[in-house]
């Protein structure tokens, strides 16, 4: 019922596309991945606004879940990786030229989630009993993030001027 399958096109069954967000396999995957959105989504709330966060989640969830499904054809997976991936995203674009570190989130976070995600795609993360990983989903994320902090920047800076 919830997950992203065939099902969603020939039933119009739109809900399936930002579903698998809310599901999780583990306890462990569960309070992770609430942790970074607290973390991560409280520092975008503060300075761009709810709308602008909901908005991320939203556009996110759907460009993550859908790479996520047709890339590696399957209809299990789940999680708000690739939300957080996105929120990643969002924050080192607009952390990129900004002069006074906008949501200060340490360098070095950015590095660890860009190798993460690529120990992914090598099969080690899985490898070292994390479980399957929906690479697709993350890289997913991280890209619709940028793409909706490019987006938001052109949008705010014709808006603002």
């Amino acid at each position: 019922m919830f997950s992203f399958e065939q099902t969603f096109f020939e039933n119009r069954q739109w809900w399936r596309l930002i579903t698998p967000t809310f599901i999780h396999f583990s306890f462990a995957h569960l309070a992770f991945n609430c942790l970074w959105i607290y973390i991560l989504g409280e520092k975008i709330e503060k300075f761009d606004g709810i709308l602008v966060f909901f908005s991320l989640v939203i556009f996110s969830a759907i460009f993550s879940n859908s790479l996520q499904f047709f890339w590696s054809n399957t209809s299990l997976f789940g999680g708000l990786s690739g939300v957080i991936y996105a929120l990643i995203g969002f924050c080192m674009v607009n952390e990129m030229d900004s002069t006074y570190g906008r949501y200060d989130i340490p360098p070095g976070l950015y590095l660890f989630m860009i190798i993460w995600l690529v120990l992914g795609f090598l099969g080690i993360v899985e490898m070292f009993g994390f479980g399957a990983v929906a690479n697709f989903a993350h890289l997913g994320g991280l890209i619709s993030g940028i793409i909706f902090a490019v987006l938001y920047k052109l949008f705010f800076m014709n808006w603002s001027n």
